[in-house]
């Protein structure tokens, strides 16, 4: 990984450290961050002649070598200062927040912007809502591309960021068009590196956060970090991940939960971690707890369903989204929450 001295390299700078690795086989991954830009050799990057050659030119500071799998997401990496900025938040400086429906109606635009308008009252910092929905049955409501213009009239109206799923190019082509600020990649697409490798490139440059969902069937901690690394390596270090439940199913709930990940997570990354409880247990009665087991464990903020009126909406809203009213006390208690964590947090500093 290249560390510049200047907050980033100019074009010929560029020029000449992509001439000198591609020498070796490798190339060079431009990595933008809020107030410095890195470079990430990809390839094999061991090369000492190489390195050499790099650290003899002049603009560059240092070379920091990553020894794991993940050069980009390693909670040791360089990347390690990186913040995710969304809309006027710093992701892990306080809970974050994201919240709205499951599935925007495009025949009731009215109640998505009604919806967005009560979580952001109740304290949200995010609003979220489907454009377009993945379905286990072909015959079931898909998502319309026309219901981008709701989302984004909720954000005009509201002044938040707003969030939405993407499952291929024609989706992300119109969502980073939109100027979506949260792409959120599902649970069946989180190990479909194809599409982690567009998403990082097309969103790269353009300050526009990645929320990975865990898989269904994910394993070991190490195969979540490596999915994000294809993002990033794409071009886009912002990126969040999202633990939302995993197979096999517990009884009474919808998914396994998965919350209790977050500290192996964060002994790993750096990247935060956003809690989905709503897709975890699936019945609204008990996402608030889910939710607050989540901040316990160490979450940066969650992913909740919520609706003004559940009943009359669509897709999973009716079973698993909260009203806007208990998703005003639920803040409140994650606030709580935040605070009690880090009072523990001085405690168990070393002196």
């Amino acid at each position: 990984m290249i560390i510049p001295k200047e907050s980033k390299l100019t074009e010929e700078q560029l020029d000449e450290v992509v001439a000198i690795v591609g020498e070796y086989g490798c190339r060079v991954q431009p990595i933008v961050g809020h107030h410095r830009t890195i470079y990430a050799v990809l390839g094999d990057e061991r090369e000492t002649i190489m390195v050499n050659r790099i650290l003899g030119l002049d603009y560059v500071d240092r070379w920091d070598a990553i020894d794991t799998p993940f050069k980009l997401m390693d909670l040791k990496s360089e990347m390690s200062h990186h913040k995710v900025k969304i809309g006027n938040s710093i992701v892990g400086e306080s809970p974050f927040i994201i919240a709205g429906h499951c599935t925007i109606d495009p025949k009731n635009p009215n109640m998505f912007i009604e919806s967005a308008h009560a979580v952001k009252e109740a304290g949200a910092n995010c609003i979220r809502g489907g454009v377009w929905k993945p379905r286990t049955m072909p015959y079931a409501f898909q998502g319309d591309d026309k219901s981008i213009k709701i989302l984004m009239d909720a954000k005009s109206q509201t002044g938040l960021p707003v969030d939405t799923e993407v499952m291929d190019d024609h989706q992300l082509a119109i969502a980073v068009e939109a100027g979506v600020d949260v792409l959120q990649i599902g649970a069946r697409n989180a190990l479909n590196y194809s599409l982690l490798k567009q998403v990082g490139k097309a969103t790269a440059d353009k300050q526009i956060a990645v929320l990975l969902k865990r898989s269904m069937g994910m394993g070991p901690v190490n195969e979540f970090i490596a999915a994000a690394e294809y993002i990033a390596a794409g071009g886009n270090a912002d990126v969040m991940l999202c633990p939302r439940g995993t197979s096999p199913t517990m009884d009474g709930y919808r998914n396994y939960p998965d919350e209790s990940i977050t500290p192996l997570l964060k002994e790993k990354t750096w990247a935060p971690v956003i809690v989905d409880p709503s897709h975890s247990v699936g019945r609204a009665k008990y996402v608030p707890s889910a939710a607050m087991a989540a901040m316990s464990y160490g979450a940066d903020g969650v992913i909740i369903e919520t609706h003004s009126n559940p009943k009359f909406g669509i897709g999973d809203d009716p079973k698993q989204s909260i009203t806007p009213e208990v998703l005003k006390k639920l803040i409140q208690d994650i606030n709580q929450i935040w605070t009690i964590r880090k009072q523990y947090s001085k405690e168990l500093s070393p002196a």
